[in-house]
């Protein structure tokens, strides 16, 4: 059974089921710990981690049997609203008429729900950073940027850092390639040259000798992220690993609350030919050990993948859009580990009036050293 790709969809928990033990509150979840904290009357509730319920979320899928068939309650049905904008589609709280993309920071009106069928995810990984730590890391960034307009620095103290899970799917197979190329054998030969004087002189010049190659070779890769989204760029987003994936654990309503949660727009099949092309240079690199000598060429390479694996899961963003000039610009966090990745725009003032320094810095030198 495949599913079809979805449009970028983002969906908020169902906080009515997930209440304060104590006041009957509703709960949000406390980056960089286990447990709910109420906003109401401070009370922490604990989430309580299933080791064996763990060790399932966090197991590989077969690939195969995933495309071929997917049972009941491997899927989940998500309830969205889509962004006019830039497609993004969020699911909001019945009270809530109006809001902003995440993504691209464009008015959304709630006036018409749709629903999806898709993969549910098995695993998640908390958010560790705070928000105020994450609003405090966006205005170290803003304030770091060279030529970025001055309107920016007031901009950061005033915007608002949205947390989101991303979704993405992960992939371990073993590769068996059978390859032909060339190899090169670089040797030294001395020639005789006659220099612009008219002088005979010798020289030793570097050549190669190329030979056929061909073989074998195998590799075995293991957890190869690709995010399962097409709204953020993926340039931005591959700048945020690593992720520790050791601190997954089983996927949990509790843990999305406060939280907005994208769903894919990058199905598991199509994942899967990224997981490829990140797995070419790897490959690639083996070879030319393989063929070895001083310089490789691939001609031609045949690849078999075996025992293909999968997980889908939830990983934590701080992200930031702000506009400039008309333009949507993302900022985005590692929720785990901090890491910083984003957009930025230049001001042409401050680039041109270094410009014009640089100029008269140079007619400045010309006229001194006449």
């Amino acid at each position: 059974m495949e599913l079809e790709p979805q449009p970028p969809q983002l969906s908020d928990t169902n906080q009515n089921t997930i209440s304060c033990k104590d006041c009957g509150a509703k709960l949000t979840f406390a980056p960089g710990s286990l447990s709910l904290k109420c906003e109401f009357c401070g009370a922490v509730n604990e989430i309580v981690i299933d080791e064996s319920a763990r060790a399932e979320a966090i197991k590989e899928n077969d690939y195969l049997t995933a495309l071929e068939n997917l049972s009941d309650d491997q899927i989940e049905e998500v309830h969205t609203v889509k962004c006019n904008c830039c497609g993004a589609t969020t699911t909001f709280d019945n009270n809530i008429v109006s809001a902003q993309c995440d993504f691209c920071g464009s008015p959304m009106a709630i006036d018409q729900k749709s629903t999806s069928k898709m993969i549910k995810p098995k695993a998640i990984l908390p958010f560790v950073v705070q928000q105020r730590n994450s609003h405090e890391e966006f205005k170290k960034w803003i304030n770091s940027l060279w030529f970025a307009p001055s309107a920016l620095k007031k901009f950061a103290d005033e915007q608002r850092i949205s947390g989101i899970y991303l979704p993405y799917w992960t992939y371990d197979a073993n590769t068996i390639t059978d390859y032909t190329g060339r190899r090169g054998e670089d040797y030294t030969v001395e020639e005789t040259y006659t220099d612009s004087q008219g002088q005979t002189k010798t020289r030793n010049v570097t050549k190669t000798n190329w030979y056929r190659a061909q073989g074998r070779v195998r590799n075995s890769f293991d957890d190869i992220f690709v995010v399962g989204s097409k709204t953020l760029p993926y340039r931005y987003l591959d700048n945020l690993e690593p992720w520790n994936l050791k601190d997954l654990v089983p996927y949990d309503e509790k843990f999305l609350t406060g939280f907005k949660t994208e769903t894919y727009s990058v199905d598991i099949k199509a994942g899967f030919q990224d997981a490829q092309q990140k797995m070419q240079s790897t490959i690639d690199k083996t070879i030319k050990k393989d063929i070895g000598g001083d310089h490789q060429e691939i001609t031609t390479k045949n690849i078999q993948y075996n025992d293909i694996t999968y997980k889908h899961i939830l990983l934590p963003v701080w992200m930031s859009t702000y506009r400039y000039n008309g333009k949507a610009y993302r900022f985005m966090i590692n929720g785990q580990s901090g890491k910083v990745s984003g957009e930025r725009p230049y001001s042409a003032g401050k680039i041109a009036l270094l410009i014009l320094a640089i100029v008269a810095v140079i007619t400045a030198l010309v006229l001194i050293l006449r």
